[in-house]
């Protein structure tokens, strides 16, 4: 049996903890060493809430836009928007702000309005019908790709959200023939 002297730790290994070390002293700056997830978690869904939000608003934009265009869909569309108004409220660090005001029915004339993006809503109905199914579609693919990242409640509440959008997404194209 031969006796070996136990390995140095390489120069490299020992750069690489220090240099960790380094990060994780950077990483905890002057704080007492009690890490926080509320800390990190509350800007993160500060953020996440207000990218909802404004979100949400153009989508009531895009309905706005769309039953002003074409009058004879705004029954149609109307109890959608109340959803996205109620999702935008819900999603909002300040549910008592309202999200945007209803719109008129009148003073539409058919022709094409500019939708929220300033692109016109497009002049017959079923295609109008289609963007803003494309629109919700759209906002549920992307409500639900940040589920990943969300915290806990909000994750919930983007879920929820999110499943409504395609719920909007079908209906609006379930029956394109209906356009009063």
């Amino acid at each position: 049996m031969s006796w070996t002297q136990p390995s140095r730790p390489s120069r490299r290994s020992l750069l690489a903890g220090a240099a960790g070390a380094a990060g994780a002293a950077l990483l905890t700056g002057c704080s007492d060493g009690r890490a926080s997830d509320a800390a990190v978690t509350v800007p993160l869904e500060r953020r996440m809430r207000e990218t909802a939000v404004r979100d949400s608003r153009r989508l009531l934009e895009r309905y706005d836009a769309t039953a002003a265009a074409h009058p004879a869909l705004a029954a149609r569309l109307a109890p959608l928007r109340a959803a996205v108004a109620a999702h935008t409220a819900a999603l909002s660090l300040d549910p008592a702000a309202p999200p945007s005001p209803s719109p008129s029915p009148s003073g539409g004339t058919g022709a094409a309005a500019p939708a929220a993006s300033g692109a016109p809503v497009p002049p017959k109905p079923e295609e109008a019908l289609t963007e803003l199914a494309d629109a919700e579609r759209g906002l549920s693919e992307s409500r639900t790709i940040d589920l990943a990242g969300a915290p806990g409640e909000l994750a919930r509440l983007l879920a929820s959200v999110a499943a409504c959008g395609a719920v909007h997404a079908y209906l609006l194209t379930s029956n394109p023939g209906a356009t009063s």
